[in-house]
């Protein structure tokens, strides 16, 4: 789930990750195939989007052999995934952008449509929410595990071609532009900068708060059931949780 940017919601991902690694390797599984076909090579050092894909799981922590097997039976998987995106709205107005890989389109539209309806939200036309938010790189860095100097950090960012740096409680925040994000990641991939998060995301321009007990229970079943739908990858939202 990628919703606010601060860390606080990374980690409870991450808690939330680690009682469901299972579900969360079989879409990051899903991403490296689908990858590998797109970009035409298993060399990361050839397929760019492969590369990113790779960093993705290692945030996941995924064992480096679980990667490796995910990417050499890439070309064996006789399955055809289509990227679709939905955009819908929840309670009081919230907006939700969901991106699916799926080999059953029918399957995947009744699922999110279903997911929407039991929330009390309903699916909208393509683009209603969108331009709510921003396509961004984004790079995420614990402070416990980062020993360097903030400033230092910054300027190697902006460096490397990053479009803003943030200095949370907890956390750094580096922001890019998408087609920077590879070069960014990869400089401080290099030079062994640990990230708990580095992916393409969509990030939103304005925040919504739910002070209704129900509103925040209908947002949390829909975002529940498209977390735990196989053919989702990614759910992005606007609410301040």
């Amino acid at each position: 789930m990628s919703g606010h940017s601060k860390f606080a919601n990374i980690k409870h991902k991450k808690e939330k990750n680690d009682a469901a690694k299972g579900k969360i390797f079989t879409k990051i599984g899903k991403e490296l195939a689908v990858a590998v076909k797109e970009g035409g090579s298993t060399d990361p050092a050839n397929n760019s989007r492969l590369r990113d894909v790779i960093a993705k799981a290692k945030a996941n922590n995924m064992p480096n052999d679980t990667i490796e097997r995910n990417i050499n039976k890439a070309n064996s998987d006789e399955s055809n995934y289509e990227h679709i995106t939905y955009e819908g709205y929840g309670p009081n107005g919230t907006a939700i952008i969901v991106e699916a890989l799926t080999d059953n389109k029918n399957r995947t539209a009744s699922n999110v449509k279903n997911a929407f309806t039991k929330g009390s939200g309903n699916v909208g036309t393509p683009g209603c929410v969108s331009f709510m938010f921003d396509k961004k790189g984004q790079i995420i860095i614990d402070k416990e595990e980062y020993e360097g100097d903030s400033d230092e950090l910054m300027m190697q960012a902006l460096d490397l071609g990053a479009e803003d740096f943030s200095d949370e409680d907890d956390s750094y925040e580096i922001i890019t532009d998408p087609d920077d994000f590879s070069a960014v990641r990869m400089g401080l991939e290099e030079a062994n900068i640990a990230m708990v998060q580095a992916e393409v995301t969509m990030i939103p321009q304005t925040y919504v708060e739910l002070n209704d007990e129900t509103d925040i229970k209908n947002i949390t079943k829909t975002l529940d059931m498209l977390d735990d739908d196989d053919d989702v990858q990614n759910v992005y939202h606007n609410w301040e949780e």
